[in-house]
Protein backbone atom coordinates (compact mmCIF):
# COMPACT_ATOMS: atom_id res chain seq x y z
CA UNK A 1 0.00 0.00 0.00
CA UNK A 2 1.44 3.29 -1.04
CA UNK A 3 1.03 6.01 1.41
CA UNK A 4 0.48 9.52 0.61
CA UNK A 5 2.59 12.15 2.11
CA UNK A 6 1.53 13.99 5.05
CA UNK A 7 1.24 17.60 6.42
CA UNK A 8 2.76 18.89 9.62
CA UNK A 9 2.28 17.47 12.31
CA UNK A 10 0.52 13.91 11.42
CA UNK A 11 2.61 10.71 10.91
CA UNK A 12 1.94 6.83 9.37
CA UNK A 13 2.15 4.58 12.15
CA UNK A 14 1.72 0.75 12.70
CA UNK A 15 -1.13 -0.54 14.86
CA UNK A 16 -2.81 -3.63 16.09
CA UNK A 17 -5.38 -1.81 13.39
CA UNK A 18 -2.83 -2.11 10.61
CA UNK A 19 -1.68 1.26 9.16
CA UNK A 20 -2.91 4.22 10.96
CA UNK A 21 -2.76 7.82 11.01
CA UNK A 22 -1.81 10.12 14.51
CA UNK A 23 -1.58 13.89 15.05
CA UNK A 24 1.35 14.84 17.45
CA UNK A 25 0.67 17.73 19.27
CA UNK A 26 -2.27 15.61 20.47
CA UNK A 27 -0.26 12.15 21.34
CA UNK A 28 0.94 14.06 24.51
CA UNK A 29 -2.54 14.84 25.82
CA UNK A 30 -4.28 11.32 24.28
CA UNK A 31 -4.32 8.14 23.07
CA UNK A 32 -5.51 8.38 19.75
CA UNK A 33 -5.41 7.15 15.84
CA UNK A 34 -7.62 7.67 12.49
CA UNK A 35 -7.77 4.28 11.10
CA UNK A 36 -7.25 3.01 6.91
CA UNK A 37 -9.24 0.95 4.86
CA UNK A 38 -6.97 -2.23 5.94
CA UNK A 39 -9.39 -2.66 8.98
CA UNK A 40 -12.71 -4.37 8.75
CA UNK A 41 -15.05 -3.36 11.10
CA UNK A 42 -16.60 -5.99 13.19
CA UNK A 43 -16.34 -7.36 16.86
CA UNK A 44 -12.33 -8.37 16.15
CA UNK A 45 -11.89 -5.28 14.48
CA UNK A 46 -13.33 -3.45 17.62
CA UNK A 47 -10.96 -4.87 19.39
CA UNK A 48 -7.82 -4.19 17.89
CA UNK A 49 -8.58 -0.52 17.95
CA UNK A 50 -9.47 -0.99 21.80
CA UNK A 51 -5.98 -2.60 21.89
CA UNK A 52 -4.25 -0.18 19.80
CA UNK A 53 -5.28 2.58 22.80
CA UNK A 54 -4.87 -0.16 25.11
CA UNK A 55 -8.54 0.54 26.58
CA UNK A 56 -10.70 -2.25 28.11
CA UNK A 57 -13.76 -0.30 25.99
CA UNK A 58 -14.62 1.30 22.92
CA UNK A 59 -17.60 3.82 22.89
CA UNK A 60 -19.34 4.37 19.85
CA UNK A 61 -22.79 5.82 18.92
CA UNK A 62 -25.66 5.43 16.42
CA UNK A 63 -24.51 8.15 13.86
CA UNK A 64 -27.71 9.76 12.80
CA UNK A 65 -25.75 13.02 11.34
CA UNK A 66 -26.77 15.34 13.95
CA UNK A 67 -25.02 17.20 17.17
CA UNK A 68 -26.53 14.74 20.32
CA UNK A 69 -23.85 14.25 22.52
CA UNK A 70 -23.14 10.22 24.71
CA UNK A 71 -21.18 11.14 27.86
CA UNK A 72 -18.91 8.70 29.37
CA UNK A 73 -17.12 9.56 32.91
CA UNK A 74 -14.69 8.35 34.63
CA UNK A 75 -16.12 5.79 37.63
CA UNK A 76 -19.01 5.18 36.05
CA UNK A 77 -20.72 2.00 37.16
CA UNK A 78 -20.90 1.22 33.40
CA UNK A 79 -20.38 1.73 29.59
CA UNK A 80 -22.78 3.55 28.11
CA UNK A 81 -24.93 1.11 25.36
CA UNK A 82 -25.31 2.14 21.64
CA UNK A 83 -26.72 5.60 21.77
CA UNK A 84 -27.74 7.95 19.38
CA UNK A 85 -25.61 10.68 18.89
CA UNK A 86 -22.79 11.80 16.64
CA UNK A 87 -20.43 13.11 19.64
CA UNK A 88 -18.99 11.18 22.22
CA UNK A 89 -17.23 13.27 24.69
CA UNK A 90 -14.96 11.29 27.95
CA UNK A 91 -12.76 11.55 30.61
CA UNK A 92 -12.56 8.00 31.76
CA UNK A 93 -8.56 6.54 30.53
CA UNK A 94 -10.09 3.13 29.98
CA UNK A 95 -12.50 3.99 27.50
CA UNK A 96 -11.91 5.07 24.03
CA UNK A 97 -14.41 7.08 22.35
CA UNK A 98 -14.72 6.77 18.65
CA UNK A 99 -16.80 7.81 15.38
CA UNK A 100 -16.85 5.81 11.84
CA UNK A 101 -16.53 8.14 8.99
CA UNK A 102 -16.49 7.26 5.00
CA UNK A 103 -16.38 10.86 3.17
CA UNK A 104 -17.90 13.05 6.23
CA UNK A 105 -15.14 14.57 8.42
CA UNK A 106 -14.06 12.77 11.95
CA UNK A 107 -12.77 15.23 14.42
CA UNK A 108 -10.78 14.47 17.33
CA UNK A 109 -10.19 16.63 20.44
CA UNK A 110 -7.96 16.58 23.98
CA UNK A 111 -8.12 19.12 26.50
CA UNK A 112 -4.50 19.23 27.20
CA UNK A 113 -5.25 20.81 30.80
CA UNK A 114 -7.90 18.39 32.13
CA UNK A 115 -7.46 15.32 29.89
CA UNK A 116 -11.22 14.93 28.79
CA UNK A 117 -11.59 13.98 25.03
CA UNK A 118 -13.87 13.96 22.41
CA UNK A 119 -14.99 12.18 19.01
CA UNK A 120 -16.95 13.75 16.01
CA UNK A 121 -18.63 12.92 13.06
CA UNK A 122 -19.69 15.76 11.08
CA UNK A 123 -21.28 14.85 7.66
CA UNK A 124 -22.77 18.21 5.62
CA UNK A 125 -25.71 17.61 7.92
CA UNK A 126 -23.79 17.43 11.10
CA UNK A 127 -21.70 20.47 10.37
CA UNK A 128 -24.41 22.58 9.23
CA UNK A 129 -25.98 21.35 12.59
CA UNK A 130 -22.49 22.21 14.60
CA UNK A 131 -21.60 19.12 15.61
CA UNK A 132 -17.96 20.25 16.18
CA UNK A 133 -19.07 23.05 18.32
CA UNK A 134 -21.39 20.83 19.95
CA UNK A 135 -18.54 18.85 21.32
CA UNK A 136 -16.60 21.74 22.79
CA UNK A 137 -19.82 22.86 24.49
CA UNK A 138 -20.08 19.52 26.35
CA UNK A 139 -16.52 19.40 26.63
CA UNK A 140 -16.96 22.45 28.95
CA UNK A 141 -20.16 21.77 30.34
CA UNK A 142 -19.62 17.96 31.73
CA UNK A 143 -15.66 18.42 32.09
CA UNK A 144 -14.80 21.93 32.80
CA UNK A 145 -12.61 22.28 29.80
CA UNK A 146 -11.95 25.31 28.12
CA UNK A 147 -12.26 26.19 24.09
CA UNK A 148 -8.50 27.75 24.82
CA UNK A 149 -6.97 24.52 25.87
CA UNK A 150 -8.57 22.23 23.22
CA UNK A 151 -6.43 20.39 20.71
CA UNK A 152 -8.46 19.58 17.58
CA UNK A 153 -7.59 16.58 14.85
CA UNK A 154 -9.55 16.76 11.53
CA UNK A 155 -9.16 13.59 9.79
CA UNK A 156 -9.37 12.35 6.17
CA UNK A 157 -12.65 13.44 4.61
CA UNK A 158 -13.91 14.55 0.82
CA UNK A 159 -12.52 17.41 0.16
CA UNK A 160 -14.02 19.87 -1.97
CA UNK A 161 -12.38 18.40 -5.43
CA UNK A 162 -14.43 15.92 -5.70
CA UNK A 163 -17.72 17.29 -2.99
CA UNK A 164 -20.04 18.20 -5.37
CA UNK A 165 -23.33 19.24 -4.35
CA UNK A 166 -26.00 21.27 -4.88
CA UNK A 167 -27.29 24.90 -4.44
CA UNK A 168 -30.13 23.08 -1.49
CA UNK A 169 -27.38 22.52 1.04
CA UNK A 170 -26.78 26.51 1.08
CA UNK A 171 -30.23 27.10 1.97
CA UNK A 172 -29.74 24.42 4.68
CA UNK A 173 -26.83 26.37 6.18
CA UNK A 174 -28.17 29.39 5.88
CA UNK A 175 -30.92 28.37 7.76
CA UNK A 176 -29.31 26.90 10.49
CA UNK A 177 -28.21 30.32 10.92
CA UNK A 178 -24.52 30.07 9.33
CA UNK A 179 -23.34 33.78 8.59
CA UNK A 180 -23.78 34.15 4.76
CA UNK A 181 -19.54 35.22 4.37
CA UNK A 182 -18.89 31.43 5.78
CA UNK A 183 -21.36 29.68 3.56
CA UNK A 184 -19.70 31.89 0.50
CA UNK A 185 -15.94 30.61 1.93
CA UNK A 186 -17.05 26.96 2.23
CA UNK A 187 -19.03 27.03 -1.19
CA UNK A 188 -17.24 27.56 -4.07
CA UNK A 189 -18.87 27.13 -7.65
CA UNK A 190 -16.57 24.37 -9.57
CA UNK A 191 -14.15 25.13 -12.78
CA UNK A 192 -16.52 23.67 -15.97
CA UNK A 193 -14.44 21.19 -17.04
CA UNK A 194 -14.49 19.73 -13.33
CA UNK A 195 -16.01 16.48 -12.53
CA UNK A 196 -13.82 13.31 -11.24
CA UNK A 197 -17.16 12.40 -9.44
CA UNK A 198 -20.71 13.13 -9.94
CA UNK A 199 -22.57 11.85 -6.68
CA UNK A 200 -26.35 11.77 -6.56
CA UNK A 201 -27.69 14.10 -4.85
CA UNK A 202 -30.74 13.80 -2.20
CA UNK A 203 -33.04 16.63 -4.29
CA UNK A 204 -32.70 19.53 -6.03
CA UNK A 205 -31.04 20.43 -9.26
CA UNK A 206 -29.42 23.72 -8.89
CA UNK A 207 -26.27 24.70 -9.62
CA UNK A 208 -23.20 22.18 -8.12
CA UNK A 209 -20.72 23.93 -5.88
CA UNK A 210 -17.57 22.50 -4.36
CA UNK A 211 -18.15 22.29 -0.19
CA UNK A 212 -15.24 22.16 1.87
CA UNK A 213 -16.50 20.54 4.68
CA UNK A 214 -13.53 20.21 6.87
CA UNK A 215 -12.71 24.02 6.14
CA UNK A 216 -16.66 24.76 7.31
CA UNK A 217 -15.55 22.79 10.80
CA UNK A 218 -12.70 24.66 11.47
CA UNK A 219 -14.28 27.73 10.95
CA UNK A 220 -16.69 26.79 13.16
CA UNK A 221 -14.28 25.46 15.65
CA UNK A 222 -12.49 28.91 15.71
CA UNK A 223 -15.61 30.87 16.53
CA UNK A 224 -16.38 28.47 19.10
CA UNK A 225 -12.82 29.69 20.81
CA UNK A 226 -10.76 27.03 19.83
CA UNK A 227 -7.24 28.88 18.45
CA UNK A 228 -6.84 28.23 15.16
CA UNK A 229 -2.83 27.47 15.59
CA UNK A 230 -4.49 24.45 18.06
CA UNK A 231 -6.70 22.78 14.91
CA UNK A 232 -4.45 20.39 12.83
CA UNK A 233 -6.08 19.17 9.16
CA UNK A 234 -4.43 16.47 7.45
CA UNK A 235 -6.08 17.29 4.36
CA UNK A 236 -6.54 13.76 2.60
CA UNK A 237 -9.21 13.44 0.44
CA UNK A 238 -11.46 10.29 0.55
CA UNK A 239 -12.03 9.94 -2.94
CA UNK A 240 -9.08 10.89 -3.90
CA UNK A 241 -7.12 7.76 -1.98
CA UNK A 242 -8.65 4.80 -2.48
CA UNK A 243 -5.86 2.64 -1.59
CA UNK A 244 -5.60 3.89 1.49
CA UNK A 245 -9.25 5.17 2.65
CA UNK A 246 -12.70 4.68 1.66
CA UNK A 247 -15.26 6.75 0.27
CA UNK A 248 -18.73 6.18 -0.35
CA UNK A 249 -19.52 8.47 -2.93
CA UNK A 250 -16.47 7.03 -4.81
CA UNK A 251 -17.09 3.25 -3.71
CA UNK A 252 -21.05 3.63 -2.69
CA UNK A 253 -22.56 0.22 -0.67
CA UNK A 254 -18.68 -1.38 -1.06
CA UNK A 255 -17.23 0.82 0.72
CA UNK A 256 -16.20 0.31 4.33
CA UNK A 257 -15.82 2.81 7.40
CA UNK A 258 -12.31 4.56 8.41
CA UNK A 259 -12.22 4.88 12.42
CA UNK A 260 -11.32 7.89 14.53
CA UNK A 261 -10.70 6.76 18.22
CA UNK A 262 -9.46 8.80 21.38
CA UNK A 263 -9.03 7.97 24.65
CA UNK A 264 -7.61 10.16 27.48
CA UNK A 265 -3.74 9.49 29.15
CA UNK A 266 -4.29 6.71 31.92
Amino acid sequence: MSLPALPEPFSWTDSPCGTALRCRPIEDVARHLFTTRQLELSPEGWSRVGAALGVTAVVTGNQVHGRDVIVVRRGSARVPGPLPGDVVVSDDPDVAVAVRAADCVPLLMADVKRGAVAAVHAGWRGTAAGAAVAAVQALSREFCSRPSDILVAIGPSIGPCCYEVGSELVDAFAAAGHPRHLIDRWFQAPPSSHSRLRPVLSGGEGPRLRLDVAGANRDQLVLAGVPDAQIHAVGLCTAMHLEVLTSYRAEKDRAGRLVAAIAPQA
